[in-house]
């Protein structure tokens, strides 16, 4: 960039000597590359097939869509998961699975690899930034200290850490907008020089074009290079008609390379544009819907949510942080807010313009946009991440240098090589504590396994080492969907993991034709003569499966022959599975009105034995060799503020009580019904485990409704009694 103003309030203190005695610029940079390498080779790539344990929602869909890539099925952008994610990222991961395979590792080497670029761009772009003075004269130690102390904090940050490895491809973002920044300057400075600024500029271009092929926020980097050349015209007044004749033809190449690199993207948008908004019209806080006729107070919350990131509060998401730890610790938060300052008060020198022109774009896509993800939310501000630890950076030498003209005004070169190796052990001591943090803290925490739906990492692998089976097929509760479509439920993990070639099939549990989906599916499949179904023992997703209804179903169809637990898991076998007619949960659903006193009502009832209905209208007979189920249907009040279960109980003659199992009542979405909500009715599935050694007689199958945090039982409206008898049962022969 153009150093066109003389700023009369510079820091122009020191006017470095090439060298201070053997030691030159040139080799200390050598040693802080090593030193950068040596941390991000530790904290960025030791265990990387281990930690994180699992693949994230995110990084499975990356897979699976590679995995597509691979087969022939290339794309610009890819709509169908996640609201939709541009090409880049996948073909990353497309390249890594060609050399790896199809295992953790090779999602997450790509993000983690341009992650590890982030800290060795940010250091050369700090070194461009400020390594000239505004009048051209070396400032090399002042540029290695901005450069290196951005690049080293960034490096031994636990959040950029934990970050840095989830396989995400918002690490696109801020490398390629650092190279980009880092090329145009270079070539700026010496376009009137030396041979090399058109390649530097066309490839600058090139890299602000790339920007918009990987993560949606870069959508807003066009507008952080416009505002940038547009500074140039406004605060110095400088623009003339000789001086912009004598600039356009480097913007037209900048800005040509940006068009030829950003026109596939931007023709794909053109032919589909309902792709464009697929994310932001979920977040926009101008919509009225989401921000009920107060977005600017949207606004101003999200800011504020958003500076607490500096020294007070972090992103509290296990995946991208540990124990919501600000991004910046306190000192460097001071170091921070001192470069803001100092870059406030310099704003007229292009590079203190830049920092706080990228901070400000980049922070637009945290404060324009809302949801129920808690703030802040380390991801979206991803972008103005290098601008953040470049600012660090420069109120480090800042302070420095305020120090010095004080105390240290004849020993310039002591000085510097102190602050240099200040700086070098606090970051050393920063580094050891974010290794301790991350593989012993937070490496043992309990709630990573929701955080990386670890349970499907393990279901793949279990799967994956066991022999084929022709004659098998696996039915697994699923919970994921394409949100955009409306169309079909995937565990996109399972789809990247999964190697075997034993038929596989997920369903969503709460959809309304389960029963058929199950039967078509197995129907579809030849030749097979075991069914096995997944139950979930850890829900990090939900399935709709809360009463089991796949195995629900299986049991009104098949013969159970057991059951293995595999701890995040349990699998049960069933054979003999009719297909012979239409699966459905009840033939019939035989009504009842019962009214109970806190707000909720039972409307109808099916029970049955195997795939046939039984009438609660008369005494039943049961069969010990099939399983007992039941279908309860309920209603509730509107804003109903209690969370109820249900008792069933089988008592004899005696009044004793010989079985008992309970059930909460989950609702169609997931939620209890003391969530609220309007007033709905719900169905709820229950498969009856009775006593195997059950004695033959007479016994009345009892209905207990009660709140299920209180454990207090509501009673039936007239009746006055908390146990309702549904039907009268015989085992053993009708006397």
């Amino acid at each position: 960039m153009p150093q066109t103003v003389s700023d009369t309030h510079s820091s122009a203190g020191i006017v470095e000597s090439p060298r201070f005695g053997r030691c030159s610029p040139a080799t200390v940079a050598i040693v802080v590359l090593f030193a950068l390498a040596v941390a991000a080779a530790i904290l960025r790539f030791h265990r990387l097939s281990e930690l994180p344990p699992g693949l994230h929602y995110d990084a499975g869909s990356n897979g699976a869509d590679a995995l597509q890539v691979l087969q022939g099925q290339h794309a610009l952008f890819f709509p169908e998961k996640s609201y939709g994610r541009e090409w880049l990222g996948i073909y990353l991961v497309a390249l890594s699975v060609s050399f790896l395979g199809r295992t953790e590792l090779a999602v997450r080497l790509p993000t983690v690899v341009v992650g590890t670029g982030v800290i060795f761009a940010v250091f050369w772009l700090g070194w461009l930034l400020f390594g000239t003075d505004e009048g051209g004269r070396s400032r090399s130690w002042r540029g290695l200290l901005v450069g290196g102390a951005a690049a080293g904090l960034l490096a031994v940050s636990t959040n950029q850490t934990v970050l840095g490895r989830t396989a995400y491809r918002v690490q696109l973002l801020p490398f390629i907008l650092c190279l980009s920044l880092a090329l145009l300057w270079w070539g700026w400075e010496c376009r009137g020089r030396r041979r090399g600024a058109w390649w530097r500029i066309v490839l600058a271009g090139l890299c602000a074009g790339l920007l918009l092929h990987t993560y949606t926020p870069a959508r807003v980097t066009p507008f952080l290079f416009l505002v940038f050349g547009l500074s140039f015209i406004w605060p110095n007044r400088l623009a003339t008609p000789r001086t912009i004749r004598a600039e356009l033809p480097w913007i037209l190449t900048f800005s040509g390379a940006f068009v030829l690199a950003a026109a596939p993207i931007i023709f794909h948008f053109a032919l589909n544009p309902q792709h464009l908004f697929l994310r932001t019209n979920e977040l926009w806080i101008f919509d009225s819907n989401r921000s009920l006729d107060y977005p600017f107070v949207l606004l101003l919350r999200n800011v504020w949510g958003y500076l607490m990131l500096f020294g007070i509060r972090g992103d509290p998401e296990w995946r991208h942080n540990f124990a919501g730890q600000p991004m910046l610790n306190l000192w460097e938060a001071a170091s921070f807010w001192v470069g803001v300052c100092v870059a406030g008060r310099r704003w007229k020198v292009p590079a203190y313009r830049l920092l706080l022109l990228w901070m400000g774009v980049m922070f637009l896509p945290a404060a324009l946009f809302f949801d129920d993800v808690p703030l802040p939310n380390a991801v979206r501000v991803i972008g103005a991440m290098p601008a953040i630890y470049l600012l660090a950076g420069l109120g480090l030498w800042e302070t420095a240098e305020f120090l010095r003209k004080r105390f240290f005004r004849d020993n310039e070169a002591f000085f510097i090589a102190s602050v240099g190796a200040v700086a070098g052990c606090v970051i050393l001591v920063q580094g050891v504590i974010t290794y301790f943090t991350y593989f012993q803290k937070w490496a043992a925490i309990p709630e990573l396994n929701n955080e990386y739906e670890v349970e499907w990492s393990i279901l793949a692998k279990h799967l994956n080492a066991l022999p084929f089976s022709a004659d098998t097929v696996y039915l697994i509760p699923d919970g994921q969907r394409h949100l955009q479509l409306e169309e079909g439920f995937r565990s996109y993990t399972l789809d990247f993991l999964y190697l075997g070639k034993t038929p596989v099939h997920l369903f969503h549990a709460a959809v309304p034709d389960l029963a058929q989906e199950i039967e078509s599916s197995l129907a579809a499949v030849k030749g097979f003569s075991t069914v096995k179904a997944v139950e979930w023992n850890l829900k990090s997703v939900w399935t709709g499966d809360e009463h089991e209804r796949i195995t629900f179903l299986l049991g009104k169809y098949g013969r159970h022959l057991g059951s293995e637990d595999y701890g995040s898991f349990r699998i049960h076998s069933y054979s003999d599975v009719l297909l012979d007619g239409p699966w459905v949960p009840f033939d019939n659903l035989e009504p009842l009105s019962v009214q109970y006193d806190g707000g909720i009502g039972l409307l109808g009832v099916a029970l049955g034995q195997g795939p046939g209905q039984l009438s609660i209208e008369e005494p039943v007979i049961l069969r010990e060799d099939l399983p007992m189920w039941a279908v309860l249907r309920w209603e509730t009040t509107p804003d109903l503020g209690i969370s109820y279960a249900v008792s069933l109980r089988l008592r004899d003659t005696h009044a004793k009580e010989v079985f008992k199992e309970d059930f909460i009542l989950w609702k169609p979405d997931h939620s209890v019904t003391g969530d609220g909500g309007p007033s709905e009715r719900f169905d709820t599935w229950m498969s009856l485990d009775l006593p195997t050694d059950i004695s033959p007689g007479k016994y009345e199958l009892i209905l207990v409704v009660y709140d299920g945090d209180s454990l207090k039982p509501t009673v039936e409206l007239g009746v006055w009694e908390p146990e309702r008898v549904l039907v009268q049962l015989h085992v053993g022969n009708l006397q």
